[in-house]
């Protein structure tokens, strides 16, 4: 699969097929929260959502223990779902290629050409701007 940072239809839906688990880094427990909402819709639509957040570790949301960290995560993760600031999306980036996902996802206003960059150049797919919960419902 090529790698992309404004990824068509196309692209958006089989990056979506071949993903099963999805770490959504930034992952809050209000439910008035985007996170919350998408996690919520995420999880309904069948994928493993991993919440990561270091000032809720050990919490559930969602019925799903949240962990500290990206490296806290034992499984292989296909998807970085990024609920960050535009600056804090390079470091998740870093962490997501040290843990070997196979793509990073930055949410609706996070914008950082170059963390994008840095994914695509070690091999991962880069979604930037967009979010699944509205892409989703509008390819399938």
């Amino acid at each position: 699969m090529t790698q992309f940072a404004n990824p068509d239809d196309t692209q958006l839906k089989q990056l979506l097929e071949t993903t099963k688990t999805i770490a959504l880094v930034g992952a809050s427990p209000k439910p008035e929260r985007p996170s919350n909402r998408v996690m919520k819709f995420l999880l309904g639509r069948g994928y493993h959502v991993i919440p990561v957040n270091p000032g809720q570790a050990g919490a559930k949301i969602h019925g799903q223990t949240v962990m500290s960290q990206l490296s806290d995560i034992a499984e292989p993760v296909d998807m970085v779902d990024i609920f960050r600031n535009s600056d804090d999306a390079a470091g998740v980036v870093d962490d997501a290629i040290a843990i070997g996902a196979k793509s990073v996802w930055m949410q609706l206003g996070v914008i950082n050409p170059d963390a994008a960059a840095k994914a695509q150049q070690h091999g991962l797919i880069a979604v930037m701007d967009r979010c699944p919960a509205i892409d989703i419902p509008r390819i399938f």
